[in-house]
């Protein structure tokens, strides 16, 4: 079992309406939704709750809605023993709600309305939740409000990890690289760390230099590359079957997260981390087959 270290995850709490399409349609014309159910999602969240379950002790800022303390996925929280005392409680507004469809290609387009994390641009830092763990986890949220955690993290010397997300296209280029300067850990898919280095006019070795100490590239079935300062790893993927690719990303970094801050080297946090995310893929919703520590380690140990 893990150790209990302390991780803050920053960012959204959702209510996530998970749709399946055979095809997207072209505009002005509709496509029938083949099957839709409604799951606990949120990047910051996702983390919080694979982290918690894989034995990390972790807290979680978001802003939600006035209604949420009195729903299931607060209990779910508190079920968890996740710290939700920073959670930005914001009344006669809506928790964050995602629309997310997946087609038989396995491509995804998705919604967010944002409602109650609007919030955040006129919230005060959490500089009291900082101070008291060791990792700053920065999902996808608002560009501003990250941008100041990260300064107040690292002014801590809190490690620092970044996963912009969907959401990097909010982010302008000063912001971007200014929040990238400020991590210990950049995570991205493959899209993502591509769609970075094209803002920023750079190679993955420019990306380096701007202050990550570690970039996670994370390649779907391809599996993920990690650079460091002396070395690049590969790491292949445990292939299962893939009902819902959702959350399988925000799954990996609470893996890779849970295994680095408990001292375990690049390429076992990346294989934990492969592990942790084959078990969330094979149900629908980013939160309904989280592993436990045991079994995702049990898995990784017969895989590599």
């Amino acid at each position: 079992m893990a150790k209990n270290k302390d991780l803050l995850a920053i960012g959204h709490s959702a209510h996530d309406y998970i749709i399946r399409v055979s095809e997207f349609p072209k505009a002005n014309f509709s496509a029938p939704i083949l099957n839709m159910k409604t799951f606990n999602g949120g990047a910051a969240a996702n983390v919080a709750c694979v982290g918690a379950n894989l034995g990390l002790k972790t807290s979680l800022v978001s802003a939600v809605g006035g209604e949420f303390k009195k729903s299931d996925y607060y209990e779910h929280m508190k079920n968890l023993d996740i710290d939700t005392d920073s959670l930005i409680i914001v009344p006669g507004e809506s928790t964050p709600t995602a629309f997310v469809l997946t087609n038989d290609n396995e491509d995804q387009i998705s919604y967010f309305y944002w409602g109650a994390a609007r919030e955040f641009t006129e919230s005060k830092i959490p500089t009291s939740a900082i101070s008291n763990v060791e990792a700053v986890h920065l999902a996808t949220g608002d560009p501003n409000f990250n941008w100041k955690c990260s300064i107040e993290a690292k002014n801590n010397d809190k490690l620092v990890s970044f996963d912009p997300g969907q959401d990097l296209g909010m982010y302008d280029t000063k912001k971007l690289k200014d929040v990238i300067g400020n991590t210990t850990i950049l995570f991205g898919n493959h899209h993502e760390i591509e769609r970075i280095l094209n803002s920023l006019e750079i190679d993955i070795n420019g990306l380096k230099e701007l202050g990550p100490k570690i970039i996670v590239k994370t390649c779907g079935a391809n599996g993920s590359e990690i650079y460091s300062k002396d070395e690049k790893i590969k790491i292949g993927s445990i292939l299962k079957e893939a009902v819902d690719p959702t959350g399988a990303g925000d799954s990996y970094r609470a893996g890779f997260l849970s295994r680095f801050l408990n001292g375990e080297s690049l390429e076992e946090s990346a294989k934990f981390a492969s592990s942790v995310s084959s078990f969330i893929v094979e149900e629908q919703g980013c939160q309904t087959n989280m592993p436990s520590f045991d079994d995702a380690f049990k898995r990784m140990n017969e895989f590599y």
